[in-house]
């Protein structure tokens, strides 16, 4: 009896013991306030933490991590994420999470639904590399297949103003009556209450940008009873961006609801003297009452297709009818010419680098990969053409948008930015992985580092800002922003969106030569409480979700 009373005992101890699934001990703890670190332990159990404090003692945990002299803070939050396709291919999003990123926020200006069927067979029609067949209808919908497929970063999105527009008018350059306004609306509204957190525009894109300010408008106040926000790639980022911002601000206002700008940018040497007026416009704002806010990525080049070096006009009618348009001779000489020189009505991302700093990364046809790493001049020299009709006939010829990243920022600019106090970060890229299809193309840098590369330059090299400034840029105040309640903190009850990582170890490989190189210096990632990286290398475990947005409803 003695004996059974002694092991009765024994086994009530190592019982209490063992009372967490994950402790993190003896850490560098950031915890995303912005406030001072301090050296503790981060215990949880299940997907949310319950415990952060000082080195607790005489506790045990099915998983250990010894973070003595490593850094432990909340999983960082991409602003702006280009996963959509990507997590469909290969949900372990493994350039996102070696880099810490646990929480991916997509949709800008075009999301994955809602969908009418005409849209779903122009997605399934003209695809790239990656293949899918589209099953779902609203955005809701697909989110949900996201986290039903399997994926290890959780997901968001804005619905995209762009996609709601096609849904009701096409590919069209008109204004839409009152009852297509009204049907617009409605889907805006439906978005939000599945969970979007917001609307979303790209106004230099066709056809996003044949949406008037009023139509905009319009779509946000279907946003403010849901308590969204509006979050938009301006109308133009150079030669008039003073009235882009202009009309995010009116549309705030108007609609009473917070706004945002993607990838705060003065594109084009000739504007980057333009960041004071800019940033004055925007305390101004919120001075007055206004919530006007920024985020960014950390590099002086931009990414997106050939399609931002031409007229919107000559893209009515979606890809096809463009590609149609440029091979008639009279509509390629006007379309030339508008290319040569800056115009009013539309931005041109090539004529802000130039061309010879226009380099070509991505084809859909094997026949044109030759070109990927080379400059758009590079490349009409070899085809004895000039650099407008090269853009013209690889758009043809490729079937796409071609994908191109443009040299057009200033390094001092992005280092101010950087420091914004509502500054918060976007990789502007997807969450890929260096194999397969991955590799049949190349992508800007910012794919691979962004989020490394603001830790490792910018903090711990150049010391822009510090280390606790920017994982609360990184962490709590994109959260806050998006209306997220229970992440973006190391605090309990939260959910255990947690990583540890090396400072002195944080590296950037990737390069605009040889992109498809994974960072270093992130250790071990969790989200919603299941360990995806261990010692740097991924799990296979996709406990990824779908994080709802303000307006949603069961």
């Amino acid at each position: 009896m003695r004996y059974l009373l002694i092991l009765f005992l024994f086994l009530s101890a190592c019982q209490k013991k063992a009372e967490y699934d994950v402790l993190i001990r003896n850490g560098k703890i950031y915890d995303g306030s912005g406030t001072e670190p301090f050296i503790g332990d981060v215990a949880i159990k299940d997907d949310k933490i319950v415990y952060v404090g000082p080195t607790l003692k005489d506790v045990r945990a099915r998983i250990l991590v010894d973070a003595t002299g490593k850094i432990v803070s909340p999983g960082f939050v991409n602003m702006l994420s280009w996963s959509n396709e990507s997590l469909i291919q290969d949900g372990r999003a493994l350039s996102g999470i070696k880099q810490g990123v646990t929480l991916e926020v997509m949709g800008e200006g075009d999301s994955m639904g809602p969908f009418s069927n005409a849209q779903k067979k122009y997605n399934e029609e003209n695809q790239g590399r990656i293949k899918y067949k589209v099953t779902w209808t609203t955005l809701g919908q697909y989110l949900r297949f996201l986290e039903k497929k399997g994926v290890s970063t959780n997901v968001a999105s804005f619905v995209g103003a762009e996609t709601i527009r096609v849904h009701e008018l096409g590919f069209t350059d008109r204004k839409p009556s009152p009852q297509e306004l009204m049907r617009m609306k409605n889907l805006v509204s439906q978005a939000m209450q599945e969970g979007a957190m917001g609307l979303s525009s790209a106004l230099i894109y066709a056809p996003g940008s044949y949406a008037a300010t009023e139509e905009l408008t319009a779509l946000a106040k279907a946003v403010a009873p849901h308590n969204g926000m509006y979050i938009s790639h301006l109308r133009s980022e150079g030669n008039r961006i003073d009235q882009a911002l202009n009309e995010l601000i009116t549309i705030a206002r108007e609609a009473r609801i917070p706004a945002e700008v993607y990838h705060l940018k003065m594109a084009g040497k000739d504007n980057w003297h333009k960041l004071d007026a800019m940033l004055h416009k925007i305390d101004s704002a919120n001075k007055a009452g206004l919530t006007i806010t920024t985020n960014m990525y950390n590099y002086t080049a931009g990414a997106t297709g050939l399609d931002a070096a031409m007229p919107t006009w000559v893209q009515e009618g979606g890809l096809a009818e463009w590609r149609k348009r440029l091979r008639d001779p009279a509509i390629r000489q006007k379309v030339g010419l508008e290319m040569q020189t800056a115009q009013k009505g539309w931005e041109n991302l090539c004529l802000a680098a130039g061309p010879d700093k226009s380099l070509l990364i991505g084809f859909k046809q094997d026949s044109l990969e030759k070109y990927i790493g080379k400059t758009l001049t590079e490349v009409s020299e070899m085809r004895g053409t000039p650099w407008y009709e090269t853009a013209m006939d690889l758009v043809i010829q490729d079937n796409s948008r071609v994908g191109v990243v443009y040299f057009m920022m200033s390094e001092e600019n992005v280092k101010r930015q950087i420091a914004l106090p509502y500054m918060t970060f976007g990789s502007d890229a997807s969450s890929i992985t260096p194999e397969g299809v991955f590799l049949e193309s190349n992508v800007h840098p910012r794919a691979y580092g962004n989020f490394t590369r603001l830790i490792q330059k910018y903090v711990r090299d150049e010391k822009v800002l510090s280390l606790s400034q920017a994982i609360h840029k990184l962490t709590a105040l994109p959260c806050e922003r998006l209306k997220i309640k229970g992440r973006g903190r190391l605090r309990p009850g939260y959910y255990a969106d947690v990583i540890v990582f090396d400072l002195d170890k944080m590296k950037e490989n990737s390069t605009y030569e040889k992109p498809h190189q994974l960072s270093e210096g992130m250790e071990q990632v969790f989200v919603n409480g299941k360990q995806v990286l261990r010692d740097g290398a991924h799990t296979g475990v996709f406990p990824g979700k779908f994080v709802k947005g303000p307006g949603y409803k069961k």
